[in-house]
Parts: structure tokens; sequence; C-alpha cells
């Protein structure tokens, strides 16, 4: 998972394993890490789009509202945890320990399902109460980026 690229916030070393994966992409308490993983049962590429589409929607989200980080937050210390993938083979099943955990319920249960996915990365508001949003942009850089946006105009 991750290829094995060490992940670290605040100069703490973060084990993936030991977390949940939000909507499929993101990770709970890693601020602006996401990764595509795609379906095991349809087109890997259909997830890896609509996975694209929903970090473009955050990034520009993120650009109105002037913010830096995003980090998906879960508020509920009771969430069982489950394997990410319900999956047989046997280099899934090598591996399946180093990958992140799926909750029981959205946005940390992870769908196989094309249809609910579409619904929840695409039409699904940004700011859901789980994701968090930080370190707002200094007031001098977001009047140069908006002086930069008039100019372009």
């Amino acid at each position: 998972m991750l290829n094995g690229v060490a992940i670290a916030v605040d100069g703490a070393p973060v084990e993936p394993s030991r977390l949940l994966g939000y909507k499929g992409m993101m990770y709970e308490d890693v601020p602006n890490l996401a990764s595509a993983f795609g379906y095991t049962n349809a087109s890997w590429t259909l997830k890896c789009d609509l996975t694209c589409d929903y970090v473009c929607r955050l990034l520009n989200h993120m650009e109105r509202t002037g913010m830096r980080q995003a980090t998906a937050r879960n508020r509920d210390p009771d969430m069982p945890r489950l394997p990410w993938l319900d999956f047989t083979s046997g280099y899934v099943q090598r591996a399946i320990d180093s990958f992140p955990k799926q909750g029981a319920r959205g946005p940390w249960k992870l769908h196989q399902n094309y249809a609910l996915d579409l619904i929840t990365l695409r039409f699904s508001p940004i700011d859901d109460g789980v994701m968090t949003f930080s370190n707002p942009r200094p007031a001098a850089e977001a009047g140069a980026g908006a002086a930069a946006a008039a100019q372009a105009a």
C-alpha cells in the first residue's frame, strides 16, 4: 500500500494500517494526502476517475475558502474497523495487513459500487462535517492571489 512511502504528520510517523480510509481515497488524520484505488469488481479506472474528480473539487473548495489543509477526522471512537477489501486473492491477502481499514458506515465505508461512489464522490458536499479545513492562507498571500486573478481576467 502506497508503495512503502513513509508518512509523517508533524514529524510523527504514521502507520497507514492503523488508519481508516475516507471515501476510499484519503486517510484519517493525515492532511492533504489522497491516493487512487480502483474497483476489484469493475474497471479500475472508474473509481480512479471519481477519485480525481473529488480531489479537484476538494482543491477548488480549499482555494475558494483560503484553506491549505484538508483532513478527514473520525469523531466516532466506536467505529468498527474492518479490512480494506473483502477480496480473497492471495496477493491481496498477503498484503491486507498493510492496508488502511474501512469503517462500517460512510464516509469510512469502502464501496465497490460505482453508483454509490458516483453519488458520494461527485455530488455530495465537500464540507461534510468529517473533512476539516485548517491553516488559512495568510492575508497578504490571499490578497496577492486575488490581484493576480483580477489581472489575468
